[in-house]
């Protein structure tokens, strides 16, 4: 990540530089918004339907082509926050993300908007590491800076839970295209915050892996693309082509990051026992929220038939309980430790999944708010503590690149989850069905369940910082 630069009117003292809070806020704002764009477009994807067309397959391309953007160049977005500097990044980042977000609320047809969420899922790959790096460099006390990033993680991940709220209310009442205009002001306050900003920073040239993050993002792309074509056309030709292409390119991949000198994705590191843990934690996790997401607004919608607002409504409570359980498990890890915590939360968010198997359309909504419970809580209890662990396991040195990781596994298991769940739950008629809905939920349960098995049995070994 980016250095530090000395501040010689400090004198030494710790204090924040003249306008931290100023560049916490900005960083606050667009971690808030990229993050909402993740779960807000589940609630409007009836009303797209509507406008739009494009079926199931439409949608989900709706939902992975942002997503996918944002895993594959997390990569490489350290490298570049570090040779533009973490203002002028974030500032680009920002303009391009409100950009692409004024081209989807204008988008005519479905492709258009799926190319414009393309555009959105890449900016938002910067914005990401360049607000942490933002927060990092406006605070010199290292308790002050503690809190700050405490206060943009808090807030990502209240973001994402009231994403369907959001996305629920305004595509009720003002149009799914508010889904998307209301980052436009949004992002102009942003960029007003860091204009007056006069935080200083070390940049450096970075080296960037250009030929493997290209192969990253055809392994990625042409994976979902077989997945979701194969979940309602079976394994046809493309279907079929698209699978052999990302095990190509994912082999490619392996051989060009071995010889790399600055590999984006450093095979020895990701080898180790406890990183490889918190790395495959952060795929089942983000499998089973983002699928339960997806999976629970087209419930809402096609099976009980709710409008948008009703079915964003039904999020509230999940979201509260989601922002309390991330404020609390770093305390709860330090009574029972982070392994048990990181297993204990993946294995509740499974049993949130099979919980659900009973659900019908005339299910009480009290009784699917209390069923939504473990739910909402067991991927926050175990997300927030795989991060923490993940920055230990690692040298100071390599910590942009281990939590770039980090983000692209979770992205892709979210995207993984969109291409699975689409098609094994709709099928070709592109509506939900219950059972299509029971056997989501039993694959996300399974998934969760074998990445849960894998952090109970890896990573045992006492880390020696110097391995890999």
């Amino acid at each position: 990540m980016t250095v530090l630069a000395a501040d010689a009117s400090s004198g030494g003292r710790a204090a924040a530089r003249p306008g931290s809070v100023r560049a916490l806020l900005a960083a606050l704002l667009g971690f808030t918004v990229i993050t909402v764009d993740v779960s807000a477009v589940n609630i409007a994807l009836p009303y797209l339907h509507r406008d739009l067309g494009g079926g199931m397959t439409g949608l989900q391309w709706v939902v992975d082509a942002y997503t996918l953007m944002f895993a594959a160049l997390m990569l490489s977005a350290g490298a570049v926050t570090d040779r533009f500097g973490p203002v002028r990044a974030y500032t680009l980042g920002v303009v391009l993300f409100t950009a692409a977000s004024l081209a989807c609320a204008a988008a005519p047809v479905m492709p258009v908007l799926i190319a414009a969420r393309v555009l959105q899922g890449a900016a938002a790959a910067l914005v990401m590491p360049a607000s942490l790096a933002l927060v990092r460099v406006a605070y010199d006390d290292a308790r002050a800076r503690a809190h700050a990033i405490a206060v943009w993680t808090i807030g990502g991940s209240a973001a994402m839970a009231l994403g369907p709220v959001a996305g629920g209310l305004l595509s009720e009442y003002a149009g799914w295209r508010w889904v998307f205009l209301v980052n436009v002001p949004i992002g102009v306050l942003i960029v007003v915050l860091l204009a007056g900003l006069r935080i200083r920073s070390v940049r450096h040239r970075a080296p960037l892996d250009l030929p493997g993050q290209v192969l990253a993002v055809v392994a990625l792309s042409a994976l979902t693309y077989a997945v979701i074509e194969a979940g309602h056309a079976g394994w046809h030709s493309g279907a079929l082509v698209a699978g052999v292409t990302s095990v190509g390119a994912a082999l490619a991949f392996v051989l060009v990051e071995r010889r790399s000198p600055a590999p984006v994705l450093p095979l020895g590191l990701i080898a180790r026992g406890r990183v490889a843990v918190t790395l495959v934690s952060g795929f089942g996790v983000n499998f089973g929220f983002y699928g339960g997401v997806f999976l629970l607004g087209l419930y809402y919608q096609q099976v009980r038939g709710w409008t948008g607002a009703e079915a964003g409504l039904m999020f509230v409570v999940p979201a509260a309980l989601t922002t309390c359980a991330n404020v609390v498990a770093p305390r709860l890890a330090t009574v029972i430790g982070r392994r048990p915590l990181i297993v204990g939360g993946q294995l509740i968010l499974a049993v949130g999944m099979l919980v659900l198997l009973p659900v019908t359309e005339t299910t009480p909504v009290w009784l699917v708010l209390v069923l939504l419970v473990p739910l909402a809580t067991g991927g926050a209890l175990a997300i927030t503590v795989v991060t923490a662990d993940l920055i230990d396991a690692v040298e100071p040195t390599r910590v942009g690149v281990a939590t770039g990781a980090l983000s692209t596994f979770r992205q892709t298991g979210g995207a993984i989850s969109v291409a699975v769940f689409g098609g094994l739950g709709a099928g070709a008629s592109g509506v939900l069905t219950l059972p299509g809905m029971r056997a989501c939920l039993l694959v996300g349960a399974v998934v969760l369940a074998l990445t849960a098995l894998i952090a109970t049995g890896s990573g045992r070994k006492p880390h020696s910082q110097h391995e890999g």
